[in-house]
């Protein structure tokens, strides 16, 4: 884990995934997710966390999940959610409950011909006070299941042994809300600041400084919250489950007022005569959320579809109904929901069963049964007789002309939980409408002209009552209306027709592979699992159900070849979209005074609040304000520190860990195998040299990329060779990598296709991975057009939810080469580049068409080409014809290799955009200052972050998010800020920090848990696959092994004069070669401007 990863959490992440809402996006581009810097583990950390830079901050602080927007799904594989709707042994049957000996009686004896069941033993269960309720071997994952439940609370518990050393424990709790207060959100954050055995500030700030986690985060629902934790290392797991027990059940925040006002709400009023603020975290947390009209639509479309259950309110709050909460009503909402008897525990991995008893007894025994958690049962949103429809609007920003509408078509789809079958079968036909590019609904919209990208999720099954959604964003508002007419005719086209063989055969291959596979990337599968299941348990229903998908995946199959695709779900398309009344169809359309006009009814209550009080109140709160400041600052007594456990150094392996490789040249191209076990799949890169390619055409490489995997070539459409690749393949992907080299002032640059099948697939898989490269045809004007627009979309959502990466990117763009390549590929400059290609399409199609061309030529090369192969010895073999006939397929010499020396022009910068927070970057290059690398450097730079930048922009400066990101690569050490209420306050945290580290004082164990902690981040769990790609980087990188090993010695031998040393160094970012890039509202780029003339803001109004 990262700086950046470390720091914060989008808002809006939904870990866990429902069957059909994943399933449209099974096999659709899987490695686009996995940025390719993100593969650098194990290299420095700095790489890692550049790839946070991608999107928002991926893991580290408690985060809302709510609300899903559509298409974010960055945490999870699409594997992950499938499962939970594939089981056909029969109906879900009545709702399951518990209680005591009635449950035992209908224990599970596994059957015969299975492993004798693994499970905690017989004395361990009576002595810890557990009943066996029911237990099951899942073969699809070599698992052994059992449910059991705590007598004395009713505290359920499923305890899953397998051999995985990626060990998990999660506890949750069903949480659902009555109004929009946030209450959910605000004590999901606060239980992790303190509890009755470790009374620091924050231990789950401890942890991430120290531990050798491969997971540590929290999560709220609409119904749920979710504390999950994961670790390799046995005894930092148990660290990691004991910290989170105590923080769940004996939090230090109902009884500390303080903690409520810093994580969720309180006025902050700093002088008499200054206007009264709010601040807290979840409330700007929550203010960037609602800067973001894709997040607004997915919560006008819940708040539409559930007008009269919990799911009709925020769980992770409104901004402007947060302020409305009091201190009691968080106290009564702990008091109610966080206890025992309202909990669904979960333990999987190799770690001992009897101990997992007796771990859980020590803290459950202290509880009596609650009865009133029945008030936590979700209640049933009755249907709809008839269609509605609902305007809304959201913040445009300042460029009227740019902002359009958005038009999402939304169906409630049952009373209650659906059984099985129905729901395995409504996952398939929404892979089959939606799920790639070729799929006929999707098709119909995007070639419709009506709107620039989709919107909608397609089937979430992710609460009680699944949904359906889909739609288009960048909808001219004359052509809003015809969007849900087009909806309901191909509907009714496909429930006419069916879909075809191809079609059909190419969705089954893609979902089995992705079930089998059972590839989850970073997030660990236990977790997975545990996610899976709770979709189900939560609401009283079995949670082994979830677990299961091979019987029923070929019982499916069965039927599917029996009936037809016409006669399965041709009915299904009529009984819960065409004939089912309870639809929304909802627009939501683009207002440029909103966003002033919210800001004015904040400040109007502000000022009304002000106004209220008496003299000596005004007094009170500015005590009450520095009271709360101190607090915040000051750190934790070293014998509150010390209660936090943590590993010794001498448990730290002291020797890098490597990964098997074989070089070996074939010409001018090189072949790099990583014998792996894979069970049986062939992980495939193919690397191609990007610096081919003239500097003035990079731009169109990403629309390159999407244009090879979307167009079709003489011999087949588009919709032809999708349904190969998905009948043949796991899955094909296409990008461009670039990254600065350490010690080169060229950057590295490529174009990767990716790709993976099983090993008799080899032959199909890289010759399809050829085909693309060498025979797709660039000539379906309109469909280009499309996917420049698509793009141009994707960016604009970029902008405002991801500002930060938007600054980094545009920051390393200043200082060099591999900065400035991925800023025109991915920046503000490829924003404004789309801008313009759109028009260029129309215009000077045959010149676009000619450049994309122009790229291909120069890429096709022999010449420093890579094929990177993962797999076991047996089908690393079985590949070597395969391989042979794509490297002869290339040609010998491509283009001439390029110069590239562009930089953007320094100086600062303001990209304004229409925004209730900021975004705030600072960087320089440290190389560039006579800096020489240390692996120390990852050590600091990591406790800055979890230290200095977390107490001071997020803590009390409100802040979602402050961290910072050193590329060992480049040289750059860049701050970024994330939702960030602040701007100047922010940039003088940044200039302090120097000063923090000549004063630090590392007491106790503190230096010993920083390097744990960054070897934590060097070691980083990998799958197979993820290893044979970070060999692939080392390689392209030239990180050796004897150089990772140096790195790590240097990093074990971390000293406190390192800290006092590297604050010199950080004077660079204080400097005048420290370049500024802030992603904020007009106002506040206006009052920093007033503040601060002398930072010279160049204001750019980006949106």
């Amino acid at each position: 884990m990262s700086g950046v990863q470390a720091a914060c959490r989008p808002a809006c992440m939904t870990p866990a995934s429902g069957a059909g809402r994943l399933l449209a996006r099974v096999g659709q581009r899987w490695a686009s997710s996995a940025t390719p810097v993100a593969a650098l583990r194990g290299v420095t950390r700095g790489s890692a966390a550049a790839s946070a830079r991608q999107g928002a901050p991926r893991q580290g602080l408690p985060g809302y999940s709510g609300l899903r927007p559509s298409g974010a799904r960055p945490l999870l594989h699409p594997s992950l959610g499938f499962a939970a709707a594939c089981q056909l042994s029969g109906n879900a049957g009545p709702q399951r409950r518990l209680s005591g000996a009635a449950g035992a009686a209908r224990a599970v004896v596994a059957a015969p011909e299975r492993p004798s069941l693994r499970k905690a033993s017989s004395e361990a269960v009576q002595k810890y006070g557990f009943t066996e309720v029911e237990g099951e071997y899942i073969a699809e994952y070599n698992a052994h299941a059992v449910l059991y439940q705590h007598n004395k609370t009713g505290a359920e518990l499923m305890s899953v042994a397998s051999d995985d050393e990626n060990k998990v424990f999660g506890i949750v709790l069903r949480t659902p809300p009555q109004n929009s207060t946030g209450i959910p959100h605000i004590l999901e954050h606060s239980v992790l600041c303190g509890s009755r055995k470790y009374p620091l500030k924050e231990p789950f700030v401890e942890l991430m400084k120290g531990s050798l986690n491969t997971f540590l985060n929290a999560f709220t629902y609409p119904d749920r919250t979710c504390y999950p934790v994961a670790s390799t290392n046995l005894q930092d797991f148990y660290n990691l489950v004991d910290v989170y027990l105590d923080a769940v059940l004996f939090p230090n925040c109902v009884r500390d007022e303080q903690t409520f006002q810093q994580e969720g709400w309180h006025y902050e009023l700093d002088k008499p005569d200054d206007d009264i603020t709010f601040k807290g975290v979840v409330f700007n947390e929550m203010k960037g959320v609602y800067s973001q009209p894709d997040s607004m639509l997915a919560r006008y479309t819940q708040q539409n579809l559930f007008p009269d259950n919990t799911y009709g309110v925020d769980s992770g709050g409104d901004p402007s109904v947060i302020p409305d909460l009091t201190f009691a009503e968080f106290q009564d909402f702990h008091r109610k929901f966080y206890h025992p008897s309202n909990a669904r525990i979960w333990f999987y991995g190799d770690d001992p069963l009897d101990k997992r008893l007796e771990i859980l007894d020590k803290y459950l025994s202290e509880f009596e049964r609650n009865e009133a958690v029945h008030e936590s049962e979700v209640a049933i949103q009755p249907l709809f007789s008839e269609p509605k429809k609902a305007v809304h609007k959201y913040a445009a920003g300042g460029d009227a002309s740019q902002a359009k509408n958005m038009v999402a078509v939304n169906w409630l789809l049952a009373e209650d939980v659906l059984d099985v079958e129905t729901e395995l079968a409504l996952g398939f036909l929404d892979h089959l409408m939606l799920g790639t590019p070729a799929a006929p609904l999707r098709k119909a919209l995007m070639e419709s002209g009506l709107g620039e990208a989709i919107i909608g999720g397609g089937i979430d099954d992710d609460l009680r009552q699944p949904a359906f959604s889909i739609g288009l964003k960048g909808v001219a508002a004359e052509n809003a209306g015809a969007v849900e007419g087009l909806v309901l005719s191909t509907l009714e086209s496909l429930a006419e027709s069916g879909f075809s063989a191809e079609a059909v055969e190419a969705s089954i291959n893609t979902i089995e592979f992705s079930l089998r596979e059972n590839n989850t990337g970073s997030f660990p599968r236990g977790l997975a699992l545990m996610l899976r299941s709770v979709g189900k348990w939560l609401y009283d229903r079995s949670p082994f159900e979830p677990l299961r998908f091979a019987a029923p995946l070929e019982h499916f199959k069965a039927r599917l070849q029996q009936q037809g695709s016409k006669a399965l779900f041709g009915p299904l398309i009529r009984r819960y979209l065409l004939d089912n009344p309870h639809r929304v169809t909802l627009e939501l359309q683009p207002d440029p005074a909103l966003g002033e006009a919210t800001e004015a009814a904040e400040r109007e209550r502000l000022a009304a609040a002000k106004a209220a009080l008496r003299e000596d109140d005004v007094t009170a709160l500015i005590e009450a304000t520095q009271a709360l400041r101190e607090r915040q600052e000051t750190p934790d007594l070293p014998a509150a520190l010390a209660t936090i456990p943590a590993l010794d150094l001498a448990d730290i392996p002291r020797t890098a860990a490597t990964i098997p490789s074989a070089v070996e040249a074939r010409g001018g191209a090189t072949v790099l195998r990583h014998e792996l076990f894979t069970n049986e799949v062939l992980y495939a890169e193919a690397v191609l040299d990007l610096r081919r390619v003239p500097a003035g055409l990079l731009p169109l490489v990403p629309l390159f990329s999407q244009a090879l995997l979307e167009g079709g070539t003489a011999d087949m459409d588009f919709v032809q060779l999708n349904q190969l690749i998905g009948r043949k393949t796991g899955g094909i992907s296409a990008y461009p990598f670039t990254s600065s080299r350490r010690g080169s002032g060229e950057p590295v640059s490529a174009f990767v296709v990716k790709g993976k099948g099983m090993a008799g697939q080899a032959g199909d898989l890289l010759g399809l991975m050829r085909t693309l490269l060498h025979d797709v045809v660039f000539d379906d004007r309109a469909r280009f057009k499309q996917f420049v627009s698509q793009a141009k979309a994707r960016m604009e959502a970029r902008v405002v939810g991801g500002g930060h990466s938007l600054a980094a990117t545009r920051i390393d763009a200043k200082d060099s080469a591999a900065g400035w390549v991925a800023e025109v590929m991915g920046g503000a400059s490829y924003l404004r580049f789309l801008r313009d290609l759109e028009a260029r399409v129309d215009s000077e199609w045959d010149a676009v068409r000619g450049q994309l061309e122009d790229i291909r030529r120069s890429l096709l090369s022999q010449e420093g080409a890579i094929l990177n192969l993962t797999a076991d010895d047996k089908t690393l073999h079985a590949a070597d014809g395969p391989v042979a006939d794509f490297l002869a397929a290339l040609p010998q010499q491509g283009g001439p290799r390029h110069e590239w020396t562009e930089r953007l022009s320094a100086g600062n910068e303001a990209l304004v955009v229409p925004t209730q927070v900021n975004y705030v970057g600072k960087g320089a290059n440290l190389y560039a200052a006579g800096y020489q690398l240390s692996g120390s450097a990852y050590v600091i730079s990591k406790h800055i972050g979890n230290t200095w930048l977390w107490d001071r922009v997020r803590v009390s400066g409100g802040a979602y998010g402050g961290f910072c990101d050193f590329d060992s690569h480049s040289g750059m050490f860049t701050y970024l800020s994330y939702r960030d209420p602040n701007l100047v306050k922010t940039l003088d945290t940044y200039d302090g920090t120097p000063a923090f580290l000549r004063s630090l004082r590392l007491e106790g164990d503190a230096l010993s848990k920083a390097i744990i902690g960054t070897i934590g981040d060097i070691d980083a769990y990998q799958l197979p696959d993820a290893k044979g790609y970070t060999a692939l980087m080392r390689h392209l990188l030239r990180v050796s092994d004897e150089e990772r090993q140096q790195r790590r010695e240097e990093v074990l031998a971390t000293s406190e004069k390192d800290f006092a040393n590297f604050a010199d160094v950080l004077e660079a970012v204080r400097g005048e070669g420290a370049h500024i890039v802030t992603v904020a509202s007009a106002a506040d780029v206006e009052a920093a401007a007033k503040a601060r003339p002398e930072l010279q803001l160049a204001v750019d109004q980006l949106l």
